[in-house]
């Protein structure tokens, strides 16, 4: 079907993604943005979260003349079930790839990783410290033995609470334990969800909202923190690194090879594959000048602040991607990717392969990776791209020139490096300059594309309003790739679009405005570096204190309700772009837009307009400025320790 309905430059803002909208037309190419137009009068039942299809008495759908389900379910029940029911979802998502990570770190232990190794030992024994692992005398594979068993009991404990929870501020811990959401294992609150919200069991709306926010605390101090340490163990932390961004990093005479998902084992053994000698030989005896790998989506982030490795496009630019006729193999995993790839595929050599035994694709060619021997099926995958390069048809070819230079990398051990060099790496120069006032706050952009939304537009809009008003912007995942295609993950940038207090810090330290710090399970290094942010002092003793603020613009998956409620219920609050399904009941409306506040110093806050939620945002960070008693002009002055000690927050 053409797009037809809605004009091509309200569907996306960068060149690269319009060229290949417009040739999707002249094709007549299905792709999402064609699809939602199939799909534009959207189920009312379903937006508001008034359907339930829980039992088979049912589905039951709320309204004026049917208040109650056949089971005598209110709005307010089934609305809470839904949201908890989507809180689990985006929970086992991203707790999911924490635990895959784990269960390679502990074969690494032990041994049988194969070509993995543990890459970051000064990560591996700061963290097994923080978790009462005493690591003198012990070999580094000893120390990760023990502390991948205390992450595999993470998911599997019954009673005993989350030991990552203890990363948090000690007042912040003390708010979770007062209001009784302290989350034990990942995997008993996943299953907890579920039972709760089976028919005929947990009917009280806040009682299973709070369950919501219990689970989602799982995520982001459990299974996400969980996934990014490992991470870092076992391929590196990640430093400031310099690439491109677009679908012009496809090159017209390689192999271009597409990595597509959110798993980082096997995407770490492409990017090793394709330099090796071997690989690049084959490649040109089949004609190519090399090889090009590129990202979409998180897997993209993963291997950019690693490698270097470019960014092909962000979520929505996916199957755009194999339009340009140019792409051998995309290699898919787990999670955002689309099941009509392969139907695009169809008009192209390209073929769409599937590497996890969870997510096959119909249409798809399924070839499980091999951790054990790892490089070789990384190889394997690489060659099958080379032989598929002689099937390329060159007429067939459209690569956008579109891309843009950029940064990325910003781990918060790299920040910390940056600010205080290698023996006082700190965040005190960041914390003075909020203090000063040179800085506003700091603003978390997070999240997915969505074709409700036109492509990044939101995401850009916001983000230079805020950098301009003297806010520092942390992105990660698909908003991450959005600000990559813009040109704001420079240095340059700071001096082009940033206010004057931000462009003379990112000037001072060399650093962007729009700071990348990873893939979407990576927001877990955005709390990190708000608790760094607290433990510094000078900002408050908990995460509500801070100047800080999570927006999610353009989101669409079960894991950014997953993540903005872990978000709220750490005490930030956090502003959507697009509202959540929870309209049809006022009650469980309420409770997350004004009543958690109470609970915990946040709430969610919904604002369709980016030049609104910049007014919003500024509002929320001006707030807590005040309440700090910061939020006045004032000299700048170098404060001694007594001075800092004795300074009122």
């Amino acid at each position: 079907m053409s797009e037809t309905n809605v004009p091509r430059e309200k569907k996306a803002m960068d060149q690269a993604s319009l060229q290949m909208i417009e040739r999707a037309e002249k094709l007549g190419a299905s792709t999402t943005f064609s699809r939602y137009e199939t799909q534009k009068v959207q189920c009312g039942f379903g937006k508001s979260g008034v359907c339930c299809r829980i039992c088979h008495m049912g589905p039951c759908r709320i309204t004026a003349k049917a208040p109650l389900g056949i089971c005598g379910a209110d709005a307010d029940t089934i609305v809470a079930r839904n949201y908890l029911r989507e809180v689990a979802g985006g929970t086992a998502a991203h707790s999911d790839h924490g635990r895959h990570l784990v269960l390679l770190l502990k074969s690494v232990a032990e041994g049988k990783g194969g070509q993995y190794a543990i890459k970051d030992e000064k990560v591996l024994r700061r963290a097994a410290r923080k978790f009462g692992i005493i690591d003198a005398d012990k070999t580094k594979k000893q120390v990760a033995g023990e502390l991948a068993d205390i992450f595999l009991k993470e998911f599997t404990s019954q009673e005993e609470h989350l030991k990552t929870l203890s990363l948090a501020p000690l007042k912040r811990q003390a708010v979770w334990k007062r209001q009784n959401i302290e989350p034990a294992g990942i995997d008993r609150m996943l299953v907890e969800a579920l039972h709760r919200t089976t028919m005929g069991v947990d009917h009280d709306y806040k009682n299973i909202l709070m369950h919501a926010f219990r689970t989602a605390l799982s995520d982001g101090w459990g299974g996400s923190r969980v996934a990014s340490i490992v991470s870092d163990i076992i391929f590196g932390t990640p430093i400031p690194i310099a690439s491109n961004a677009n679908l012009g990093v496809l090159g017209e005479k390689t192999v271009n090879i597409l990595v597509h998902g959110h798993e980082p084992a096997l995407s770490e053994m492409l990017a090793i594959a394709v330099s090796d000698p071997e690989m690049v030989k084959a490649a040109k005896e089949a004609g190519a000048e090399g090889i090009t790998l590129a990202g979409i989506c998180c897997t993209a982030n993963e291997i950019l602040m690693r490698h270097g490795i470019p960014l092909a496009g962000n979520f929505l630019q996916q199957e755009l991607a194999l339009l340009t006729g140019a792409v051998e193999v995309m290699i898919t995993d787990v999670q955002c990717c689309m099941p009509s790839l392969p139907e695009i595929a169809k008009a192209y050599h390209t073929q769409i392969v599937s590497t996890s035994d969870i997510a096959q694709t119909i249409g798809a060619v399924h070839e499980a990776f091999d951790e054990q021997h790892a490089l070789e099926s990384a190889k394997g995958l690489v060659r099958r791209a080379i032989e598929n390069y002689k099937r390329r048809d060159p007429a067939k070819v459209c690569i956008p020139l579109a891309k843009r230079a950029l940064v990325a990398g910003f781990s918060v051990e790299s920040i910390r490096y940056m600010l205080g060099g290698t023996f006082r790496s700190t965040f005190r120069p960041l914390n003075d300059a909020i203090i000063q006032g040179r800085i506003k706050g700091v603003a978390g952009i997070v999240g997915c594309n969505n074709p409700k939304i036109r492509m990044d537009s939101y995401m850009i809009t916001l983000t230079r309003e805020l950098i301009k008003r003297d806010v520092l912007v942390l992105n990660t995942g698909c908003a991450a790739i959005a600000s990559a295609k813009e040109g704001l993950l420079t240095p340059e940038a700071a001096l082009e679009l940033a206010g004057p207090g931000l462009r003379e810090v990112c000037e001072a330290v060399g650093i962007p405005p729009v700071l990348h710090m990873g893939s979407c399970v990576d927001n877990a290094r955005i709390l990190e570096a708000a608790t760094e942010i607290v433990l510094e002092g000078g900002l408050g003793d908990d995460l509500s204190d801070v100047p800080a603020v999570g927006i999610a613009p353009e989101w669409m998956s079960e894991k950014a309700v997953a993540i903005g409620t872990y978000c709220v219920a750490s005490g930030i609050d956090v502003v959507l772009g697009l509202p959540f399904h929870i309209s049809g009941s006022e009650k469980v409306t309420n409770f997350l837009n004004k009543g958690t506040h109470e609970l915990f110093g946040a709430s969610f806050h919904v604002c369709p307009d980016p030049h609104e939620a910049a007014t919003l945002v500024m509002d929320l960070i001006n707030a807590k400025r005040d309440k700090l008693n910061i939020n006045k002009k004032s000299e700048r002055t170098l404060l001694d320790m007594k001075q800092r000690r004795e300074a009122h927050v």
